[in-house]
């Protein structure tokens, strides 16, 4: 049974000193431990840190950036594509426009260097400036062009919610360029009250899924973007599903609670995908409940230490699902999605 994961992240072995560049102190950059690199074994637990000007961020690791200890984690577990996309911290939105759109340009090319490394196992997604439509438009085209399967972008830009005028513009380009959109959480919500247990990850990135996809119904942004938008959300929605009722259930009994959306918010489950990171097999069933087996798309959130560990075993094992329903959640809706038999 082929399987495809869509969501996974890298970083690129190196790049140019951005502080440097356009000043400031809090740019992301890679402190590499030194270690020899002279066999694979070696070069598999080559370790970074992620740093955010000279504050420790992340401890990560080769299969960031090197397509050999990836594929070979792959072919480990039995992933035959993967697609890989820029952390988070390597949007640069709250950077002027310039900025971001020299580290799209940047992250995005770099992506394209490690998919070459593999052909036909590894696929990028681009990110965007999407502080600014038209740039980020403009790079979206160029990505395409490139060999980018879609484009990852965050959920919020600062205050601005995914109903935003500037997104709206950005999805419907999107929809007339058949560029599939994933959209992951980012610049959690709360900080004060998460910084403590993982909670900003565990708690925060949850919450902000689930607030894109309600702003983006609520909006008015599915009435008014094409049905033509391929879009997905990652984290199995967050709590989207589990608390859908309660938002039908506002929907009906208050007026403010409609928004702009034309219809009941469970109507629209027909115009978005999620990704089936959510590690419970009772959470799996209840996304295929509520959206439909033709709805999600497997994703790891590979290589990093929250993601499914042992890949693909959350639907392997699901004790309740056909082999066809696996098949369609594992490979054939994301080769749809993000038109890879093509």
């Amino acid at each position: 049974m082929k399987i495809v994961d869509i969501h996974s992240h890298f970083f690129p072995k190196t790049w140019p000193d951005l502080a440097e560049k356009f000043g400031g102190d809090d740019w992301p950059w890679l402190r590499h431990e030194q270690v020899e690199e002279n066999t694979l074994i070696q070069n598999k637990y080559a370790k970074a840190m992620l740093m955010k000007g000279q504050q420790a961020f992340r401890p990560i690791y080769a299969a960031c950036w090197d397509a050999q200890v990836r594929v070979e984690e792959l072919d480990q577990h039995g992933i035959d594509q993967q697609i890989i996309s820029a952390t988070p911290i390597l949007f640069a939105y709250e950077r002027p426009v310039a900025q971001a759109e020299y580290c799209a340009q940047l992250f995005n090319d770099a992506a394209i260097e490690i998919c070459q490394q593999a052909p036909g196992r590894l696929f990028s997604m681009a990110q965007v400036p999407l502080q600014d439509a038209d740039a980020a438009c403009r790079e979206a085209s160029r990505a395409k062009s490139c060999g980018h399967v879609g484009i990852q972008i965050g959920n919020h830009i600062g205050l601005r919610n995914m109903d935003d005028e500037g997104v709206i513009t950005f999805l419907q380009h999107c929809a007339d360029e058949d560029i599939a959109v994933f959209v992951h959480p980012w610049d959690m919500m709360a900080a004060e009250r998460t910084k403590d247990y993982m909670m900003g990850w565990t708690v925060g990135m949850p919450a902000e899924t689930q607030l894109s996809i309600v702003s983006l119904i609520l909006g008015g942004g599915f009435d008014r973007i094409s049905d033509k938008l391929k879009i997905c959300f990652a984290h199995g929605g967050g709590a989207f599903a589990f608390l859908l009722g309660r938002l039908d259930n506002a929907w009906l009994h208050r007026d403010i609670a409609r928004g702009k959306s034309q219809h009941l918010p469970s109507s629209y489950l027909n115009r978005f995908y999620l990704d089936t990171a959510v590690f419970d097999h009772d959470a799996l069933q209840l996304l295929i409940n509520k959206m439909s087996e033709e709805r999600l798309m497997f994703g790891t959130d590979y290589p990093f230490p929250l993601g499914e560990q042992q890949m693909g075993q959350l639907i392997k094992t699901a004790p309740t699902l056909s082999d066809s329903t696996k098949k369609k959640l594992l490979a054939d809706n994301a080769r749809h999605f993000f038109s890879l038999d093509q």
